[in-house]
C-alpha cells in the first residue's frame, strides 16, 4: 500500500482534531484522564511531581527511563501525552517541567515512519503550533533540545534542579545506562504494567529489574503482547524509511518548513541545533 493510501481524509480529519483538541488543557485533560487511566502515560495531576513531555517523537522515552532508572526513588512524572495543554498547565502551577524538543525535519520524519497515515503538511503543522503554543510559558520550564537529551541529559537535569529547587540525580548516561533505556524501549510494546508503572514513577527502579526475565533472545518484564524494536528504538530499517522520506520533506512547502523552523529555534534558544 502506498503512503497516499495510508492518509484517507477520515484519518486526517481525526488526527487535525487531536491536534487542536490537546492545545486546549480545559477540554483536552479531563479526556486524557478518562482516556489513560494508568500507569502510562500518566496524566497531570494532584500526585505529579515533575513534567516531561514534548512533540511526539522528540525523546521524551529515552528521557523518562534515563532520568528514572538515575533516580533513588521512583519520581511521579506526568509524560508522554505529547499535548502541549499538559506543559501550559504545568508551568502555570509552578512544578518541575522538563519540555524536549527535536528539530523538525527529525522529528516530522521519525513521525511519518511511526505513523504513515498522517499528512506530511499537517504533521509539519502540528509540529509548529505545539511550539508555538508553548512559548509564552517558555520561561516557566526547563527546555531540552534532543542532542542534549541524548548526550548531556545530566546537564539538563541539573537546570531543572537549579530553576526549581530540586535535587534529582543526575543520569551518568554510561554504556550500561544506555543499554538498560535501550532495552526498556524495546520491551515496551509488551504492555508490561510493571515497565509502565517505572515510566510514571509507581514502580521502583528495584522492582522493574527483579521483574526482568529473559524470553529467547530478548528481555520481559511481563504483559500480554510481543516486544517489538520498530516503536519507540532507533534502527537500520527505520533510518532506511526516513531517508526514502526525505524527498517528500525537500518538496514541503518553504513557508511551512520555515515556520516549524522557527517555532523551534525560537523555544530552543542557544540550544537550537543547524538545521540538517
Amino acid at each position: 500500500m502506498t503512503r497516499a493510501a495510508h492518509v484517507t481524509p477520515l484519518r486526517r480529519a481525526r488526527h487535525l482534531a487531536r491536534v487542536r483538541l490537546s492545545e486546549s488543557p480545559t477540554l483536552y485533560l479531563p479526556i486524557a484522564r478518562r482516556r489513560y487511566p494508568g500507569p502510562s502515560p500518566e496524566v497531570i495531576g494532584d500526585a505529579t511531581e515533575m513534567v516531561i513531555d514534548g512533540y511526539t517523537r522528540c525523546g521524551s522515552t529515552f528521557t523518562v527511563y534515563a532520568f528514572q532508572l538515575a533516580q533513588p526513588r521512583p519520581v511521579r512524572l506526568a509524560h508522554h501525552l505529547h499535548a502541549s495543554a499538559q506543559l501550559v498547565v504545568a508551568a502555570r502551577r509552578g512544578l518541575p517541567t522538563l519540555a524536549v524538543i527535536r528539530a523538525p525535519r527529525g522529528a516530522v520524519l521519525s513521525q511519518l515512519v511511526r505513523e504513515p497515515h498522517v499528512d506530511l503538511r499537517d504533521v509539519v503543522v502540528a509540529y509548529a503550533r505545539f511550539y508555538e503554543q508553548l512559548l509564552p510559558h517558555r520561561d516557566a520550564m526547563v527546555v531540552g533540545e534532543f542532542h542534549q537529551l541524548t548526550h548531556d541529559l545530566a546537564g539538563v537535569v541539573r537546570r531543572v534542579n537549579n530553576r526549581f529547587g530540586t535535587d534529582y540525580a543526575e543520569p551518568s548516561l554510561d554504556e550500561e545506562q544506555r543499554r538498560e533505556c535501550t532495552e526498556l524501549a524495546t520491551a515496551r510494546s509488551s504492555l508490561s504494567p510493571v515497565l509502565l508503572g517505572f515510566e510514571s514513577g509507581t514502580v521502583s527502579r528495584e522492582q522493574l529489574r527483579a521483574a526482568r526475565t529473559t524470553v529467547g533472545a530478548g528481555v520481559s518484564y511481563g504483559g500480554t503482547a510481543p516486544a517489538t524494536q520498530a516503536l519507540w528504538v532507533p534502527s537500520a530499517e527505520r533510518e532506511q524509511e526516513k531517508a526514502a522520506l526525505a524527498q517528500a520533506w525537500e518538496e514541503a512547502s518553504p513557508r511551512l518548513r520555515y515556520r516549524a523552523q522557527l517555532a523551534y529555534e525560537r523555544f530552543a534558544g542557544a540550544d537550537a541545533q543547524p538545521p540538517d
